[in-house]
This record gives C-alpha cells, sequence and structure tokens, in this order.
C-alpha cells in the first residue's frame, strides 16, 4: 500500500491551496536569483518557501525541496553566455548537476519515479505535431531577427568569426536547449504538478524558465517571447508526454537563434532575414 506521503503527491490537485504560496515563492525566487540577480533575497526565498512548505504540506516539501536544490545548484555560476571552453565545462557540470542531484534524491532518496526523462514514448508523431514543427520554425525567422538586432541583445552573445567558434556557439545554444527541457519540464513542471492543476504548475515553471533565461542573455522585451515559449513547451509536453517532441522543437528554435546571432554580429552573413 502507498504511504499517505506518495498518495497526497498523486491525488487529484484542489484548485485552491495553501501549498501556492511557498511554490509561488520558490518561483519567486528564480526571479530575484536569475532576474535580479541578488543571491542574498533569493536564497532568503528560497528558504522560506521550503519553510512554509514544510509546515502546509510535507509532500509538498519533499518535491520543492528537490528544485530548490537545482535552483541552488544553478545559482553557483553565472549563465551569461560565454564560450570559453573552461566557461562552457565549467557550465556544462553544474546544469547538468542541477538536474542529476534532484533526479537521484527522488530516485533512491525518496524511491519514487516522478522525475523521468520519456524519450521513447512508442508513439508516432501525428500530422499537426509535424506540422507543427514547421511552424515553429517560421515563427522563429519571423520574430526572432526583429528581436535580436532590434533590441540589441544579440550583443549578449559573443560575435563569432573562426570555425571552433562558430562550432562553440552552436554546441552551447543547442546544449542549454536540450537543458531547458530536462530542467524545467522533466523536473520542475513534473514535480509541480503533482500538487497543482498543469495550468498552474506550468505558469510556475514558466517564471523560473524565463527568469533563467534573463540571466542567459534573452533580456529587453525577451520575457515577452520566452514566457509564451515556456507555457507552449509545457502544454505540449503534456500533451505528448515526449521529452523528444518537446527538446526537437526547442532544438529548432535554437537552430534559428544561432543563426540569428551570427548574422547579428556579421550582417554580411546569412543575410537571409527580415527584421
Amino acid at each position: 500500500m502507498r504511504n499517505a506521503t506518495t498518495a497526497a503527491a498523486t491525488a487529484t490537485p484542489p484548485l485552491v491551496s495553501w501549498g501556492l504560496l511557498p511554490a509561488g515563492l520558490l518561483s519567486a525566487s528564480a526571479v530575484v536569483l536569475f532576474g535580479v540577480r541578488a543571491a542574498v533575497p533569493g536564497y532568503a526565498l528560497l528558504v522560506a518557501a521550503l519553510a512554509l512548505a514544510f509546515v502546509v504540506n510535507r509532500a509538498l516539501f519533499k518535491d520543492l525541496l528537490l528544485l530548490a536544490l537545482g535552483l541552488l545548484i544553478i545559482s553557483t555560476i553565472s549563465v551569461e553566455a560565454n564560450i570559453d571552453y573552461p566557461n562552457m565545462a565549467l557550465m556544462g557540470t553544474v546544469l547538468a548537476l542541477a538536474v542529476l542531484v534532484p533526479y537521484l534524491i527522488s530516485r533512491y532518496g525518496y524511491r519514487d519515479h516522478a522525475i523521468r526523462f520519456p524519450i521513447r514514448t512508442g508513439q508516432r508523431w501525428s500530422t499537426p505535431e509535424r506540422w507543427y514543427l514547421v511552424i515553429v520554425v517560421g515563427l522563429g525567422y519571423v520574430i526572432l531577427p526583429t528581436y535580436f538586432i532590434r533590441s540589441g541583445v544579440y550583443q549578449n552573445w559573443p560575435a563569432v568569426t573562426a570555425p571552433d567558434e562558430i562550432a562553440r556557439l552552436f554546441v552551447g545554444v543547442g546544449f542549454v536547449g536540450i537543458w531547458d527541457e530536462l530542467f524545467f519540464i522533466c523536473v520542475a513542471f513534473t514535480l509541480l504538478r503533482r500538487h497543482f492543476p498543469d495550468w498552474q504548475a506550468n505558469l510556475l515553471q514558466a517564471v523560473i524558465f524565463c527568469s533563467f533565461l534573463w540571466e542567459l542573455g534573452y533580456q529587453s522585451w525577451g520575457p515577452l517571447m520566452t514566457f509564451p515559449f515556456a507555457l507552449l513547451q509545457g502544454y505540449t509536453f503534456k500533451l505528448t508526454r515526449s521529452l523528444t517532441y518537446v527538446v526537437c522543437v526547442h532544438l529548432l528554435f535554437d537552430v534559428v537563434v544561432f543563426l540569428v546571432i551570427v548574422h547579428a554580429h556579421t550582417r554580411e552573413w546569412l543575410a537571409i532575414f527580415p527584421y
């Protein structure tokens, strides 16, 4: 028989609950840590979120603790775009740990399978799902050049001209895109939807997602783009239950991001974008 904690985490989530307070505080901590870049207030919000969750709902506390550990690990470094070899190694290691530590604690500490990475679902992509991939590329082609170039945020990424620099930028953009889905969808969204309706869990993870991308470089009016994108990725994962699919969506979008950044720094290259 399942214990009370597991049963509480897997029951149908209520529309309104006291648990929204600590979960909201945890999402707010990401805004402070990554958006405002204020470590002490951000950590204070994290501690307050966990303390309140411990009082309100022990099952929620356990899952928020996993998410808080991930955020804490990420906050130990700057995630600003820097493709120097040492920084790429450091950032890759830290981001990997931010996913691995919550997973291992959940799997071997809590002995549950809350965090999963559904790569093979056994289902073929439907025609609408295939067309959505095409639409994503089209939207990226129309939106991203205007955003990056007119706002000037392309300068948050380094100019690349040498072959190895171009390769590092391509790998870096792709790696972060894959990691985004591993952490924000398979960890954050998955854990939050155990306790809240899907739309609430999606909003909470989107705040964290958007805050991380702000520090990464998606600033100016970037949140007007990244927040809806985060919501769409959560909703898409809910519909498809496929990590592979949401990663493909993200990587297709990121290919356009990469091409636009290269063009923005060296305008005679890839002069194929409207803006």
